[in-house]
C-alpha cells in the first residue's frame, strides 16, 4: 500500500473492515445504500436488507462474519484470522483486529455477550499477528458502549494481552457530549498502570471520529490519532469545511460570490485555484470533479485542524 498510494516514507493505519461490514446492516453505509448514496436515513421498510439476495446481508457466527456484497449479491466470509492475513499482506504499519459493532440501541446481555465475542476475536487475532510480526503493529479496540461495567472490563482484559496499543471503539455515544464524558472517565483509567501492565507509555487511537469540536475534546482527552471517513464523505456530499463553520455548497448564495475561496486562508490546490461559485456549479452539473476538489478541499482542513493541535501541546497550551 505504501507504494500504490505513494506513502513511502509515512506509516498506514489499516482496519479489519468490521466497520464496513456491519454498516451494511445500520448505519452510515447501509443509509447510503438505501438512498442511492443520499446521506438521508434509510426508511424502517429498508433497514437490514440490501438490493441483492434475500435474508441479513451480515451474519454473525463465532468463527467471524458472513456477509453479502452490495456490488453481487456474493457471500464474503470475514474471520479474525483472515483479516489479519490481509492487512499484513497490504504492509500495515499499524493492524486493528476483526470486532463486532453493535448499534447504539442495544440490549445490555446482548450487549455483554458482543463484548466478550469481540474479546475473543481480538484474541485470536493477537495470535495470528504473533507469528510473523515483521516489524508490524496491532492495537486492541475498547469495547462496552456506554457502560462504563463492560468498558472497565474490556480494558482490564484487553490492556492484559500484548498489544502494541489501545484503540477505542464501539458506540461511543449519540453525541459528542457524550462521547466526551465518556472520554474523561476512560483515560484516566488509561493512564494508570496495573500490576506488571504499563498502559500509559502505549499510544491511544480513537476509532471514527473526526468532527471538529470532538476531535478537539479528544487531544484534551488525551487521545494521540484518530480515524474517519467524516471529511471525505461531508466532501462526496456538498459539505465543505471551513475557519467560518460548514459550508453547504448547494446553497444558492454561493453562486454569486466571485473570487472567494471555500476558505481564504486554506493553502490546499482546490482554493488555490477555484472560487465558491465554481464549486456550487460542478455540484449543481453533477459534475465528478467536484468530489475529488471538495475532498482535496476537506482532508488538507483536517491536516491544518491537526497541526493547530499539535502546536498547542508543543506550547503548552493544551
Amino acid at each position: 500500500l505504501h507504494k500504490f498510494i505513494n506513502r513511502r516514507d509515512r506509516p498506514l493505519i489499516t482496519d479489519s473492515g468490521g466497520f464496513q461490514v456491519f454498516s451494511l446492516a445500520y448505519g452510515s453505509v447501509h443509509e447510503e445504500l438505501s438512498t442511492g448514496g443520499e446521506l438521508k436515513r434509510a426508511s424502517k421498510k429498508g433497514r437490514g436488507t440490501t438490493s441483492h439476495g434475500n435474508g441479513p446481508p451480515v451474519k454473525v457466527t463465532e468463527e467471524g462474519v458472513v456477509f453479502r456484497s452490495y456490488r453481487d449479491g456474493r457471500k464474503i466470509p470475514l474471520t479474525p484470522e483472515s483479516t489479519v492475513q490481509a492487512q499484513k499482506s497490504f504492509g500495515a504499519d499499524i493492524i486493528i483486529p476483526l470486532d463486532e459493532l453493535p448499534p447504539y440501541h442495544i440490549d445490555p446481555k446482548v450487549l455483554e455477550d458482543s463484548v466478550e465475542k469481540t474479546h475473543r476475536w481480538e484474541a485470536r487475532s493477537l495470535n495470528e499477528h504473533l507469528k510473523n510480526v515483521k516489524e508490524q503493529a496491532m492495537y486492541c479496540v475498547i469495547h462496552g458502549g456506554l457502560s462504563r461495567e463492560l468498558r472497565k472490563k474490556s480494558m482490564d482484559y484487553l490492556t492484559s494481552l500484548p498489544f502494541d496499543g489501545y484503540s477505542i471503539g464501539g458506540s461511543l455515544g449519540k453525541n459528542s457530549d457524550e462521547l466526551n464524558k465518556l472520554l474523561q472517565w476512560m483515560m484516566p483509567l488509561l493512564n494508570e498502570n496495573v500490576g506488571h501492565v504499563d498502559r500509559r507509555s502505549k499510544p491511544r487511537h480513537l476509532l471514527g471520529i473526526a468532527d471538529e469540536p470532538s476531535v478537539k475534546n479528544a487531544v484534551l482527552n488525551g487521545i494521540d490519532t484518530m480515524d474517519s471517513c467524516y471529511p471525505t464523505r461531508l466532501a462526496r456530499h456538498g459539505t465543505l469545511l471551513s475557519r467560518e463553520g460548514k459550508i453547504h455548497i448547494k446553497s444558492g448564495k454561493y453562486s454569486r460570490q466571485y473570487g472567494v475561496p471555500i476558505d481564504p486562508e486554506c493553502s490546499c490546490s482546490t482554493c488555490q485555484q477555484y472560487d465558491r461559485p465554481y464549486m456550487w456549479h460542478l455540484l449543481k452539473a453533477k459534475e465528478p470533479v467536484f468530489m475529488s476538489l471538495a475532498t482535496i478541499h476537506n482532508i488538507q482542513y483536517m491536516n491544518d485542524l491537526m497541526a493547530e493541535q499539535r502546536q498547542l501541546i508543543l506550547e503548552d497550551k493544551i
